[in-house]
């Protein structure tokens, strides 16, 4: 009977770790990265951010402007979720995460020839700016 009970709540438990997991499953999981957007021939996971591999006199201009703003980006975003609050940890990474898209999005606005992605960028920053605005306010209004 023990085992039998044993083996049942262990059925549970699996079942229920499977219901919980479309639910805290990460984008990454359930969205395809586009084929088209991955470096061919590039491990980008063995490489330094700061210049993803690349030396820095090979880059072009917006190669290097991107990689500055990604560079502030993860280095606030680190800071930002060693936060012990999980709520104000995630604000504080997300008002990162939004600054590097807003760099980013700079960067094609100064380089960028497309006018359609350049009109994609202005609705990121657009966008952006008023999500760490609020964030901020949530940030200085709740944080202890």
């Amino acid at each position: 009977m023990k085992k039998l009970t044993t083996l049942a709540i262990s059925t549970v438990a699996a079942a229920a770790s499977f219901a919980v997991l479309p639910a805290s499953a990460s984008a990454q999981s359930t969205m395809a990265y586009p084929e088209k957007c991955k470096s061919q021939g590039m491990d980008l996971s063995k490489m330094d951010m700061s210049s993803a591999g690349m030396p820095m006199d090979e880059m072009t201009e917006y190669q290097k402007a991107s990689m500055e703003g990604m560079k502030g980006m993860h280095m606030n975003m680190m800071q930002g979720m060693m936060k012990k609050d999980a709520d104000l940890s995630f604000v504080c990474g997300m008002i990162a995460h939004h600054m590097g898209a807003i760099s980013m999005s700079e960067a094609e606005l100064k380089y960028g020839d497309n006018d359609e992605a350049k009109q994609m960028a202005q609705k990121v920053i657009d966008a952006q700016k008023k999500e760490i605005e609020e964030m901020s306010k949530w940030v200085d209004k709740e944080a202890k």
